[in-house]
This record gives structure tokens, C-alpha cells and sequence, in this order.
């Protein structure tokens, strides 16, 4: 009596766990199905009657290789059991994935009974973890790897080259004038220029190598294991480069918009030797930015010159903070004079007095300071001291008719705030507005031509004089020229030099005069040094005059008195 209750009890136990939410089949020991239950319906799409007497083989989806069933036989015959994933098909012809576990059943002398299958579906795990995979390792825009994912590959790249004892190149693409794009046409067209740009990347390059948007605009590559010698690697990743600049070349379709784009490539050489990632990924972002100084559009390799420029170009970045702190900058004074020999005038021109280096003229530090938001603390430190000394000549009969002419970034010009920093300054030294002269390339007007016009205007409603540097050099053009408030054109030195040497910049600088004086707009010309240049000059009736032949820029005690 209590044997059959205990029999009982464990028919109903395992009637229980046979009609669990995890899939049963039993098949005998031919592998044939003999029983299932009905979680094995509700994910296999078969019913009871469709699979007995069959073999487990009619889920089979194709996917595996011969080669896993194998070894998954091998396991279950030397073990007794088998656990794994594997892909099956349900009767709607769906794919699915499934953990499996298989179980052998003998008697007591061995002899194989069963075969026991329970499995569950992880169709929807596997995708949430692929997705997972997926945000956590690839650029969600572009679908390429992103910046943890490049790193993790770079650091297996250089512990196979080592082991190896092959060479990679890394090369650090970024796009040029990106934010243009983006400012104008907005963020959506910026990303389909992103997304085209990455599918282009990856068409240059092998499927074993890795594409990677590094953020914003900016891509890296990594070539892995290209060879044992140094010259072919270096080879092989420059026609990389060039075919990447060629694959750039074809024009952009960005919903209506036609684009051309182009790319800055830095590239460098590692070999596994690195002491860390950070140093390749350095060497071939400095490379960019040297390619990008060369032009634009340009392959450049790195050297270890790049490294020594770049650590003094920092340390310099880093004194000019100091030179605004402590006032090193000076001003310096060149006379603009008329063809009477009267000084209408001065250039301010600033000089750094360096405490190691000495007196440092502005090509040895301007430049760097634009690339930097010091250029603006900068510009309003020339206009506040060349304020105060017009409020100084105002104080002097010989003096107080003087102009003072200030260069004005790019950068600070284009500030919303410009304006407003100008009439602050004007108004807190109180000096008359129209002895302030503005110099602005015109580069930087065609730019924002009607943003120009309206700051150009907001100055001359208070007086404030403007003059267009380095005339001829960029894009001169009547169109703007009659629109813009211009008091003078200035004449660029390179065509007064060449006077008397070069009949076509004499052919131009009479065009430039003729042109001025047609738009009732004064001019002066700059770099003069020679007689023979001011006699060309005053024949061609400009008056104004600028350069070494009357005076080199001066500190201001020594202005007017040094010719």
C-alpha cells in the first residue's frame, strides 16, 4: 500500500515537471520522438500528433555545420549529456534560438533507453543582448565601432603585432570645415553626411581591419598586421590614405543638398612595442592637424618633429596666458603718411616682450593665440591701450587729429558681442570715435556679408572708421565693395614689392586705385621701402603711404621723431 502511494506521488511529480514551461521531448533509443509536451507545442509550432515517430532532425534549421552535431553526439555518447545553443526552426519556417540540454536514459545494464531534450527559447535574450553589445560598443548614427570598442581592438592589435612581429598604421581621419555644414544646414543633414562618410571608410579597407567613429566628425582605422617590413607598411597604409581622399572626391547627396566634402588624414606607424594605446592614437591626431595646417585634404605621416612643435607649441599657449597676466604685450607705432610728408597716422602693432626670448614680433605667436580663445582677450587689450593713447594725442595740438589703425580677428570680429565691447571702450575712455581706425581682412567679410554690414554700420553710426587689410589678397570683388561702409583700402605689401619687377602687380595695384577712387574710398598702400615704389605710387594717384621707407613701427616715445 505505501509503495503504490509512493508510486503515485512520483508519477505526479514528474507529470509535473514534464508539463513545465520548458520544452520536454523524449525519443527512444532509434532517436525517434516518442513523447512531448506542451511547451514544446507553444514554441516549436508542432503538435503532439505531428512529431511522434519522427526524428528531432525536422527542426533542424540548416544552420549548424555537420561538425557541431558531431561533437555534440560525441559529448552525449562519452558523458551521458550535452549542454549548448543552438538554432532551430519552427513549423511556420521562423528561426529561433534555444538553450538545450540533452540527458541520456540506460537501464541498469547500460543500455541506452532514451534520449531526454529540454529546451527553452532565448531568441529575445540573444537580440537584448545583442543589443546591449550593440549601444555599448557601436555608434548608434554610423553603425561602426565607437571609441570603447577602437580601444579594445587597439590594444589586441598591439599584442598581436608583438607577438608577431608585424607593423599596423592607425590613421585619424576628421572632416573638414564640418561645423560649417552643420551651423548652416543643420544637425540632420550633418548626420547624413556622417553616415555616408562611414560607409565610404569602410569600402577603403579590409574586412579584418577596424573602422571607428572617434566622435563628432572625427574617424580612426586601424590597420592590422600589415607586414614585417617598416617600408611596406608605411607604403600600404598610404594607399589607404589614397583611397580614401579618392573616395572623397565624389560629391555628397544629403537630401536636396549636393555637398563636397573633404578629409584631414593623420597617420602613424606602431608595432606592438607602445607602452600604451594613448601613444599611437596621440602620434596620429598631432599628424591630422599638421595635415590640416598643409592645406586640407592631405595625407601627412607623423615624425617625432611633429611631437617637438606640438610640446612647444603647448608651452608656448601656456606663456601667453602669463603675457596677458603680467603685461609683456606691447604696442608698436608705424607712421601712415600722406605724399606731403604729413604723419596723418600709426598702425598699432603688437610685440611681446618675451622675458627669455626677447622681443617676439606677432607671426611668432598670433597665430596660436587665434587658434585659441586668447585671440579675443588679446584683440580688447590693442583696443583698450590704443584707446588710451588717442585720448593721449587728444591732449596735443601736434597729435590730436591722429587716426590709430587696430587689426581685429577674425574670431573676435565675428563675436555677438563684438559691437558692444567696441562702444564700451570708446565711451569708457572717451575718445573720439572717429579718430579709431578698424583693419579687417576681407576674407572675413565675404564670410557673413550681411552680419558684417550690420556691425560695420552699428561702428560708423558712432564714428568708428574701417579700412580692409592685405586688399587684393582675398576675394575682391565690386559686389561687396559697394556695400560695405569703407573708409580705405589697403593695398597689400606683396604688390608693392614686386613693383618695377613684376609689370602685372603694377598693372594690378593701378586696378585697385582706380577702382577705390571710382567708389570715393581713400587708399593706402603698405610695404613701401623704395623711392622708386612711391614715385609709382603718387604717379598713380595714391597718397597714402606705409612702410620702411618713412619709419619702421617704433615704441610710441620714440613715434614721430624716428623717421
Amino acid at each position: 500500500m505505501q509503495m503504490n502511494k509512493l508510486e503515485t506521488n512520483e508519477r505526479l511529480i514528474a507529470a509535473a515537471i514534464f508539463e513545465s514551461k520548458n520544452a520536454i521531448l523524449i525519443t527512444d533509443a532509434n532517436n525517434l520522438i516518442i513523447r512531448v509536451n506542451q511547451a514544446f507545442t507553444v514554441i516549436t509550432g508542432y503538435k503532439i500528433e505531428d512529431v511522434i515517430g519522427k526524428s528531432p532532425r525536422l527542426l533542424s534549421s540548416g544552420r549548424e555545420h555537420k561538425s557541431f552535431y558531431r561533437a555534440m553526439w560525441e559529448k552525449i555518447d562519452n558523458t551521458g549529456n550535452w549542454e549548448g545553443d543552438i538554432s532551430n526552426k519552427r513549423k511556420d519556417g521562423l528561426i529561433y534560438l534555444e538553450r538545450l540540454f540533452i540527458s541520456v536514459v540506460k537501464d541498469r545494464h547500460g543500455v541506452v533507453l532514451n534520449y531526454v531534450g529540454i529546451f527553452y527559447d532565448i531568441t529575445t535574450l540573444k537580440k537584448a543582448a545583442t543589443e546591449i553589445q550593440r549601444l555599448a560598443f557601436y555608434d548608434p548614427l554610423t553603425g561602426l565601432a565607437n571609441r570603447l570598442l577602437l580601444c579594445d581592438r587597439l590594444k589586441q592589435a598591439l599584442l598581436i603585432n608583438k607577438r608577431n612581429g608585424t607593423e599596423g598604421a592607425l590613421l585619424f581621419i576628421d572632416l573638414d570645415n564640418f561645423k560649417i555644414l552643420n551651423d548652416t544646414k543643420g544637425h540632420d543633414i550633418g548626420d547624413l553626411l556622417l553616415k555616408q562618410v562611414a560607409q565610404r571608410l569602410e569600402s577603403c579597407v579590409r574586412r579584418c581591419d577596424t573602422v571607428a567613429r572617434f566622435g563628432g566628425d572625427e574617424f580612426v582605422i586601424i590597420l592590422e598586421e600589415l607586414s614585417h617590413q617598416h617600408h611596406e607598411v608605411e607604403e600600404q597604409a598610404e594607399i589607404v590614405g589614397l583611397k580614401i581622399l579618392a573616395a572623397f572626391k565624389d560629391d555628397y547627396l544629403l537630401d536636396s543638398c549636393v555637398y563636397q566634402c573633404t578629409p584631414s588624414i593623420g597617420i602613424t606607424l606602431f608595432d606592438g612595442y607602445e607602452k600604451s594605446i594613448d601613444e599611437p592614437m596621440k602620434q596620429a591626431d598631432i599628424a591630422m592637424y599638421q595635415a590640416k595646417e598643409l592645406g586640407r585634404n592631405k595625407i601627412c605621416f607623423f615624425n617625432s618633429q611633429m611631437q617637438i612643435n606640438i610640446n612647444a607649441r603647448i608651452e608656448l599657449e601656456k606663456e601667453l596666458h602669463t603675457a596677458l597676466v603680467e603685461n609683456e604685450f606691447r604696442l608698436f607705432y608705424q607712421s601712415q603718411i600722406k605724399n606731403t610728408g604729413e604723419i596723418v597716422g600709426a598702425e598699432a602693432l603688437i610685440r611681446w616682450q618675451h622675458p627669455q626670448r626677447g622681443l617676439l614680433l606677432p607671426i611668432e605667436f598670433i597665430l596660436l593665440a587665434e587658434k585659441s580663445e586668447l585671440i579675443i582677450s588679446i584683440g580688447l587689450w590693442v583696443l583698450k591701450q590704443a584707446c588710451i593713447q588717442l585720448k593721449n594725442w587728444e591732449s596735443q595740438t601736434n597729435t590730436q587729429s591722429l587716426q590709430l589703425s587696430v587689426n581685429i580677428s577674425a574670431k573676435h570680429f565675428c563675436r555677438e558681442d563684438f559691437v558692444n565691447q567696441v562702444v564700451e571702450i570708446i565711451r569708457f575712455y572717451s575718445i573720439r570715435a572717429d579718430r579709431l581706425k578698424i583693419e579687417i581682412v576681407e576674407s572675413l567679410l565675404i564670410e557673413n556679408i550681411e552680419e558684417s554690414i550690420d556691425k560695420m554700420n552699428s561702428l560708423r553710426a558712432i564714428g568708428v572708421r574701417f579700412s580692409i587689410d592685405d586688399f587684393g589678397t582675398g576675394y575682391s570683388s565690386l559686389s561687396y565693395l559697394t556695400r560695405l561702409p569703407l573708409d580705405q583700402l589697403k593695398i597689400d605689401k606683396s604688390f608693392i614689392r614686386h613693383i618695377g619687377h613684376q609689370p602685372f602687380n603694377g598693372v594690378i595695384v593701378q586696378t585697385v586705385i582706380g577702382m577705390a577712387q571710382s567708389l570715393g574710398i581713400e587708399v593706402i598702400a603698405e610695404g613701401v621701402e623704395t623711392e622708386m615704389q612711391r614715385t609709382f605710387l603718387e604717379e598713380n594717384q595714391c597718397h597714402l603711404y606705409q612702410g620702411y621707407l618713412f619709419s619702421k613701427p617704433v615704441p610710441i616715445e620714440r613715434f614721430i621723431f624716428d623717421k
